[in-house]
């Protein structure tokens, strides 16, 4: 299998954390999306989308979007399991991971900053609010009451929602969000952070990382 990866996107962080849980190994193929390179012909055949991360299996086959990616590998590899067996844990968990994922991931994604900064002319400073805000109101403040920390999210093993965690909180370090008000989430991140899989799959410690 094929990692199309960039060190500080998110969505590839997530991917690498799991692969990391589940012990596998994969080649990595790095796309600069600060360069553009994610915007190229060669790549944009494998993801349409122009996004980092994708999968590219054995076959050729090319999976997109990092949940769906890190739910087929929690299929292929389900040990550890990320996702619960249990209905109630799994939809507790997911809707974690869905709340990161999808309802504070993309307003602070690279491309809607891009968009706020040159088409729409905002300041840097600007930007810095508009990422914080949306980083922690309705964002960061819920998933604090989501969790249910023992002492991962839920609870003594790590699962989706603490794989879709790690990186959020780490992008909200980058653009200095205040996060003292939210000690469950801080708890986790340093039990996370002692986790060899979790370590490695950090964004300073890729080949790629600037």
């Amino acid at each position: 299998m094929k990692l199309y990866d960039y060190f500080r996107s998110s969505a590839a962080y997530r991917v690498r954390i799991a692969l990391a849980l589940k012990g596998l190994e994969v080649e990595r193929v790095f796309v600069h999306l600060a360069r553009g390179e994610q915007r190229l012909p060669a790549f944009l055949a494998k993801n349409p989308q122009g996004l980092a991360p994708a999968l590219e299996l054995d076959d050729g086959t090319v999976l997109t979007q990092s949940l769906a990616i890190i739910e087929y590998l929690d299929t292929l590899t389900p040990s550890p399991r990320l996702v619960p067996a249990d209905p109630l844990r799994a939809a507790k968990v997911r809707g974690v991971a869905l709340a990161i994922a999808c309802d504070i991931h993309p307003l602070n994604n690279r491309r809607v900053l891009d968009y706020l900064r040159g088409r729409l002319g905002q300041s840097e400073e600007a930007v810095d609010l508009w990422v914080r805000h949306w980083a922690l109101t309705g964002g960061l403040e819920a998933i604090e009451r989501l969790v249910e920390p023992g002492p991962y999210c839920f609870g003594a093993e790590p699962t989706l929602a603490d794989v879709c965690l790690i990186p959020q909180m780490f992008a909200a370090r980058r653009f200095a969000t205040p996060l003292a008000a939210l000690p469950k989430l801080l708890a986790i991140e340093a039990h996370c952070a002692a986790h060899p899989a979790f370590a490695a799959a950090h964004p300073a410690r890729q080949p790629d990382a600037e």
